[in-house]
């Protein structure tokens, strides 16, 4: 038997073939293509499907025609409004899209966060949540409004094309700020207040499960067995998890890209706003902490462009290398900030600087920030009563050595780097090779799969302690300072 993972990513949709000791047998990507006017970004969903199908064909050759376990995973809030016959009313909303700005204000002022919370887990109403763009659709398209038969994510729509059933993935349901993840059902005090219905969501199932066997016409299509078995599989954060060995109770997996992404498996569900996302997780009844910040890489990225252009990030981590964070120290809140905040008013700050520093102490103290910024959002899942043991760590930001050696020195954690670099796509095919036998839990998939390539000890240093009482009072400082009158 053969598995194929399939991640519907945001920038592009990749597909891998798996043996059933996961050794992966052949890959392939190809770019998302958007349409972008004005603010609003979305995709055609007929050439979306088609390119998953070329993709799945492609990979598929390799399996001769032997028997399948396909599992999805991808992006959450992009969907798709439905007619009564199952056939898109209009283009595809991607999470990207913005044109919702004003819709989230009218549900903060109905919903107050602390209200929001409870149900949702989410501290703050964005423009991402497809509740948002629900709700601009009956206020700006009312004859699409009127028309939809069903309000879908793009995951579950792509099932319903491989299986003809339309399910609803509780781990990827968690992002639209409609779904109860305490109660495990739609919130219908968001429904009604959007005017839709249950009837117009699909059904709700558990990550993770088969939902059923592919379509015999689409199995033609692809050149699979008519016995191919499809997973709904879940979130691609969640298989990235997974794929690194994230499956319990004590690991932190970060993504330090154009953002900083943390994960972990929440010790209970927490149904007070701590400034931490929560999401309805890809064990039945578990929940998932899911704090961002899109102040991490791109902190990097910014004073690299604008103080170093002429050096690369090699060069970068050898000057780092060679200095110890000083006097200056910086918070990295270029685009304001995100977990445990989320302040439209917060700003970046150098603080320290003299006259004997230079561009590249400026972005050594960048590195230190950002690590500061995790320190932060670690301290504070702590704190709510969430144990961590280690980091795993992925994404750009794990190939520099000295910046993961930072990270653990300042969060008094571990910081491991899986071998794996495909994390999403080998999560999904351990989560096919659990549904169909192979192994027994995930936990048991991940014990003899996953492999670390590298390991950085946390070095104790009492001065990163003071910089970081420095980093949370500078916070502070800098955000009395922009409200002054």
């Amino acid at each position: 038997m053969y598995f194929i993972a399939v991640d519907l990513g945001s920038t592009n949709t990749k597909a891998a073939l798996y043996d059933k000791t996961l050794r992966c047998l052949s890959m392939q990507s190809v770019p998302v293509d958007y349409i972008r006017t004005n603010g609003f970004v979305e995709f055609e969903p007929e050439a979306y499907v088609q390119s998953v199908l070329s993709l799945i064909r492609s990979v598929a050759l390799s399996a001769k025609g032997e028997s399948v376990c396909l599992t999805f995973t991808g992006q959450a809030e992009s969907f798709f409004a439905l007619d009564c016959n199952g056939i898109p009313l209009m283009n595809a909303i991607s999470w990207m899209d913005e044109r919702s700005e004003k819709e989230c204000a009218v549900i903060k002022d109905a919903f107050p966060p602390d209200v929001g919370y409870m149900h949702t887990g989410q501290p703050a109403v964005l423009p991402t949540w497809p509740a948002t763009k629900i709700l601009w659709l009956r206020n700006h398209k009312p004859e699409i409004f009127a028309a939809a038969a069903h309000y879908v994510l793009l995951k579950d729509y792509i099932v319903y094309r491989m299986t003809g059933r339309l399910l609803a993935d509780c781990s990827i349901t968690t992002f639209t700020y409609y779904f109860d993840i305490y109660a495990r059902q739609y919130w219908p005090e968001m429904l009604s207040f959007l005017g839709i219905s249950a009837a117009q969501l699909p059904p709700l199932t558990e990550p993770c499960e088969v939902a059923g066997i592919i379509s015999p016409d689409v199995a033609t299509q692809l050149g699979l067995s008519r016995d191919t078995i499809v997973n709904i599989g879940t979130l691609d954060h969640f298989c990235g998890m997974i794929g690194t060995g994230n499956v319990q109770e004590g690991k932190l997996s970060l993504s330090t890209g154009t953002v900083l992404a943390l994960s972990t498996l929440a010790g209970s569900p927490i149904r007070k706003d701590t400034g931490i996302s929560m999401h309805y997780g890809f064990l039945p009844g578990s929940y998932v902490m899911l704090p961002t910040a899109e102040s991490g890489g791109v902190s990097l990225e910014w004073i690299k462009k604008v103080c170093l252009p002429n050096a690369n990030f090699t060069e970068i981590d050898m000057q780092a290398a060679l200095r110890q964070p000083g006097d200056v120290l910086f918070l990295p809140y270029l685009v304001g900030s995100n977990a445990p905040e989320f302040d439209i008013d917060a700003c970046g700050v150098f603080f320290g600087l003299r006259s004997k520093h230079d561009s590249f102490d400026l972005a050594l103290a960048v590195m230190d920030g950002v690590c500061h910024l995790l320190r932060k959002n670690c301290d504070l899942i702590r704190e709510s009563g969430t144990t961590l043991e280690y980091i795993l760590a992925t994404g750009g930001g794990a190939k520099s050595a000295i910046w993961c050696q930072m990270q653990a020195n300042i969060t008094g954690l571990p910081v491991c780097l899986p071998a794996e670099k495909e994390a999403a796509l080998l999560g999904a095919a351990m989560i096919g090779c659990v549904s169909s036998g192979v192994f027994s839990s995930l936990a048991e998939a991940a014990e003899q799969t996953v492999r670390f390539s590298q390991t950085f000890t946390p070095e104790y240093n009492a001065v990163n302690d003071r910089r970081h009482r420095q980093f949370l009072a500078l916070y502070d400082a800098m955000i009395r300072i922009q409200r002054m009158d």
